[in-house]
């Protein structure tokens, strides 16, 4: 019977149980945060030092599973930047097209841009239990695990300031291959949406983009794009919404330019301009 309730707990506790920290941890978000001031954004101004040793605080002198949003209220106000107008894009479920529609647009501002989502992006970490108050590098829990995980909780935050500094016209990209492409549940639908500001956003762009062969799950007539339709009418949000954006097309095509609707797709595009020659 004890034996059959160990296995029980340790089953339990091995779903539960994700990666331990990013091993060099310290050394890779000090180097992004000197690759941004220096690169990527040189007019910044920041304490790449101060800022580590503000997230560091917030983390290791907490249990894995206890680390609020407010913790790293010190963190942020030590990376606090104004974004740009008529450039921030959102997403849920379209990460990998995102990144690559923004790279090539030349013309959107992601979260992963900011300092804190440039510091971050694809990091994980967690502190010691109990009296040991450093990184635990063996194994954090998963974020499902609690609901004030520590790369949650810092997550969140960004968002819900990403969100809130939004202004001029804003861009939303949703994946129309699965259902529930607008989740509540969701970082964006359940903090970026809440908090974008009426006042400051003008027009909010909907792009829904489906895999190239489908399936063709949602669009912007159906399913739960709809509910967001609904949230932004209710809010006194200006919006438009589009699912057969050319340009999305073109970079999944790029990825896989056998599939038969991109053949169909270049054809267009060739008649299109010899009967502009």
């Amino acid at each position: 019977m004890i034996s059959g309730l160990l296995t029980i707990l340790f089953l339990i506790d091995h779903v539960s149980a994700g990666p331990g920290t990013t091993p060099n941890l310290k050394h890779i978000v000090i180097g992004r945060c000197y690759d941004y001031i220096t690169l990527v954004k040189p007019s910044s101004r920041y304490n790449c030092e101060d800022i580590w040793r503000e997230f560091e605080e917030a983390v290791v002198r907490r249990s894995p599973c206890s680390v609020r949003v407010k913790d790293y209220q010190r963190m942020f106000r030590a990376t606090s930047q104004t974004l740009p107008c008529d450039k921030l894009l959102f997403w849920s479920k379209t990460r990998e097209l995102m990144h690559s529609y923004a790279a090539v647009t030349g013309r959107f501002w992601t979260l992963e841009d900011t300092l804190v989502g440039f510091m971050f992006n694809d990091l994980v970490w967690c502190g010691q239990q109990e009296r040991d108050r450093g990184f635990d590098f063996q194994s954090c829990p998963d974020w499902s695990a609690c609901v004030t995980h520590p790369v949650y909780s810092l997550w969140n935050r960004a968002s819900l300031n990403f969100a809130a500094a939004a202004c001029g016209n804003i861009t939303v990209l949703l994946n129309g291959s699965i259902g529930n492409a607008f989740n509540r549940k969701s970082m964006f639908g359940s903090v970026e949406l809440d908090n974008l500001n009426p006042r400051m956003v003008n027009h909010v762009h909907i792009k829904v983009i489906p895999n190239l062969e489908g399936p063709f799950v949602e669009s912007c007539s159906k399913g739960s794009i709809l509910e967001l339709i609904s949230v932004l009418e209710s809010r006194g949000f200006r919006w438009s919404c589009t699912d057969r954006d050319v340009t999305l097309m073109i970079l999944q095509c790029m990825k896989n330019p056998k599939q038969s609707s991109c053949q169909s797709c270049s054809s267009s595009l060739l008649h299109r301009k010899s009967l502009h020659l």
